[in-house]
């Protein structure tokens, strides 16, 4: 089987596919604009994206992608002219790539990465009270959701990680949209008593120590890194002992930059008068530190807005870091208040602030917790099982005409309630 790959910045999504189809046999490639990480194997067929005319906020949102389009047809035909036409293509279609992937391969199956449609409520927009959805915000995102619905219109089959994020997309294309994470590796990603992490400055930490955790590929307002440090700050000074470690970037991945040019750490750290010296921050470090990070973490804070779920939280919750997240769509699918981690208000920082306290104050008390939040993890995340419940529905989509799929049974397909199973 020839499988192709489409992705803005792959392989992304697909890494862990595209390693175990690659292994099984299958010839892979992926088309691409720039490439996040090398998989031995995959053959990479890069584009480039068009520089639109700034200060056009329509033409932002909706000329590259259409480009990106048309420069992603014009390669599939290429390779079908050359006697290389895949038998399956599967893609994220959220920028635009996967637009014409019919029209070039008309008999070819589809399969979209459906990661998230915006709406103007019950999502990201306007879930900060200051939020004012305006005209132009709201005719962006229509436009940006257009570029989805075309390519939903032609699709297959459609993947999405979490119920939730299934549940964005309108009614009308739900049917073929199927609930299926990515995966989480629970051999790498496990708890070790162990562990060590080596801070900037050359102290040592261990488990067990008291180490506040918070981590994102970016520290911003979606991810709730204000509110941490608003949580941090009092927490801080109720333990003179915690010492406060964060993973992330100064960089912004959602929403918008800083009004006066900074950087939100800097801004935080002057608006919450967080000593500098009790707070140690990374930057965007090795996954396999990420991990050792979360393995000695006494209290893990995960916030976030209504959007996307991160693997990080996922992975924190396989090494059995005591996790404290926000009460928000999609993390009430995994987390059971009490069970296997707490739920918080994510407005509520001296809710938070209370949690990590009682977390570093009686760890014995949250042992239970973690086991069974690993427990969630391996039974409905774990890897290897994704990744075969992925393959079988790919292959059993390439080995037949094009047309909607039903997901074979698994732990994570279709609708489930919140908590472990």
């Amino acid at each position: 089987m020839h499988i192709v790959f489409v992705h803005r910045h792959g392989p992304g999504q697909f890494v862990h596919l595209a390693r175990r189809l690659i292994a099984d046999g299958w010839t892979a490639t992926l088309i691409c604009e720039t490439l996040d990480r090398p998989v031995p194997g995959l053959r990479v067929l890069r584009y480039q994206s068009s520089h639109h005319q700034a200060g056009d906020p329509n033409a932002r949102t909706s000329v590259p992608y259409i480009e990106a389009g048309r420069k992603v047809a014009d390669i599939l035909q290429r390779l079908s002219l050359s006697g290389r036409k895949p038998d399956i293509v599967m893609g994220h279609i959220g920028w635009g790539g996967m637009m014409f992937v019919k029209d070039a391969l008309p008999d070819v199956p589809v399969v979209g990465f459906c990661e998230y449609y915006f709406q103007p409520q019950g999502g990201d927009a306007g879930f900060a009270p200051s939020d004012e959805m305006t005209l132009q915000q709201r005719q962006t995102m229509r436009l940006r959701n257009a570029i989805q619905l075309s390519t939903l219109d032609q699709l297959d089959a459609g993947i999405s990680p979490t119920a939730w994020q299934k549940s964005r997309y309108p009614t009308e294309y739900q049917s073929k949209i199927i609930v299926q994470h990515e995966g989480i590796d629970t051999t790498r990603a496990r708890p070790d008593p162990m562990a060590g992490f080596r801070l900037p400055d050359g102290r040592y930490l261990s488990a067990g120590d008291p180490v506040v955790t918070f981590a994102a590929r970016d520290l911003e307002p979606y991810r709730g890194f204000p509110q941490f440090m608003q949580t941090a700050a009092q927490v801080a000074h109720d333990n003179p002992d915690a010492t406060f470690v964060v993973a992330g970037g100064d960089g912004v991945s959602y929403g918008r930059a800083p009004s006066r040019g900074d950087t939100w750490r800097a801004r935080l750290l002057q608006e919450t008068g967080l000593p500098p010296e009790r707070i140690h921050f990374l930057g965007q470090i090795p996954h396999r530190d990420l991990l050792h990070l979360f393995q000695v973490s006494a209290a893990h804070v995960y916030l976030t807005y209504p959007f996307v779920l991160s693997w990080s939280f996922l992975e924190a919750m396989a090494c059995e870091a005591p996790v404290i997240a926000s009460k928000t769509p999609p993390v009430q699918e995994v987390i059971r208040d009490g069970v296997n981690g707490r739920l918080v208000d994510f407005w509520d920082t001296g809710t938070i602030a209370a949690e990590v306290c009682a977390a570093l104050r009686a760890p014995a008390e949250r042992q239970a917790m973690r086991e069974a939040a690993r427990r969630t993890v391996v039974s409905r995340y774990e890897l290897s099982g994704c990744v075969l419940r992925l393959q079988a529905l790919l292959s059993k989509l390439a080995s037949r005409p094009a047309q909607p799929l039903t997901a074979p049974p698994g732990p994570n397909t279709g609708s489930h309630t919140p908590g472990p199973h």
